[in-house]
């Protein structure tokens, strides 16, 4: 009897620290990719995957809460633009129409919320317009 106790025991312990991992992983488990790390100046749509870095699975159905694409990365901080966020048909993967008014690098900032997880991913892309 005492054996079984022992072996319940040492299960739910060993549990409640697999656990414990899973609930510690949270954020920094995810992150954003550029699909195309380039894309031509002007009316653009930039497509980002939200991915689960350990499995490499897509993350539908995040909350994006935080966007923002400027030309910071080329010294123009400043030179922002509207983005807004539109509708896509793959999971995972969320674009954005923006106008990029520049060629030059442009840096795409991203906060989200992933169902389960109490932290905040965010993120921030660099992307290059073109001519």
């Amino acid at each position: 009897m005492q054996r079984k106790t022992l072996r319940a025991a040492t299960f739910g312990a060993a549990l409640l620290a697999l656990l414990s991992v899973a609930a510690v992983a949270g954020e920094k488990d995810y992150e954003f990719q550029l699909v195309d790390k380039e894309v031509k100046q002007g009316d653009a749509v930039i497509a980002v995957k939200l991915v689960h870095k350990p499995s490499g699975r897509p993350i539908p159905d995040a909350v994006i809460f935080a966007k923002r694409i400027d030309m910071g990365p080329d010294g123009m901080e400043m030179m922002d633009s509207p983005i807004e966020l539109v509708g896509s048909t793959e999971p995972g993967v969320y674009r954005f129409k923006t106008k990029l008014t520049m060629a030059g690098k442009w840096a795409l900032s991203l906060g989200a919320k992933v169902q389960g997880e109490t932290g905040t991913v965010e993120d921030k892309l660099i992307v290059t317009a073109t001519e």
